[in-house]
């Protein structure tokens, strides 16, 4: 029989990739610009598009775990679809793009381009190959009174900054192209 997955496992999973994920963007923008920038449309230290995509990639690619080649080249496609669906939007939403890849090999409208698209298959197969089951041990290390007070405190901090950054967006210098 087969358990299901409490509410918690898929929240504190969503947070750890969202931060990962500002980690990454912060990090690649601190070794090719030499300074930290906050990459993303949130003050807080989480790129939510990171957690949304590990997530769609957990509930969609989960059970291929053993299989290497077939979890990169879905987590390319899948993760370049949600970039340009979520670029379209913010776009559309704030007027602003917040990357540009214009001058990048094999790019479409400058929403999406190959290089990213072999990163996030990459980065889809560490997730879905190594990363997750090593996060499943961490998971029910944790007291389940402790994942949810900390469920408690990121949910709480996020809806505070969702709701603050939807009249004003971090714009701040450098993260909009």
């Amino acid at each position: 029989m087969k358990t299901a997955r409490k509410f918690d496992f898929y929240v504190l999973l969503f947070f750890m990739l969202a931060f990962m994920g500002w980690l990454w963007e912060g990090g690649i923008y601190l070794i090719t610009e030499q300074k930290w920038v906050n990459r993303g449309v949130y003050l807080g230290p989480y790129l939510p598009i990171y957690g949304a995509g590990g997530l769609l990639l957990w509930f969609l690619l989960h059970k291929l775990y053993r299989r290497k080649l077939h979890t990169f080249l879905l987590s390319a496609l899948i993760c370049s679809v949600l970039e340009y669906g979520t670029s379209v939007f913010m776009e559309w939403k704030w007027g602003l793009r917040w990357w540009d890849y214009t001058g990048y090999f094999m790019n479409l409208n400058g929403r999406i381009c190959l290089l990213g698209a072999v990163c996030f298959g990459l980065g889809g197969m560490l997730l879905n190959c190594y990363l997750l089951p090593c996060y499943m041990k961490l998971y029910h290390r944790i007291t389940p009174g402790w994942r949810l007070s900390l469920c408690a405190v990121f949910l709480t901090v996020f809806i505070l900054d969702i709701t603050y950054c939807a009249v004003n967006p971090h714009m701040g210098r450098d993260i909009a192209w």
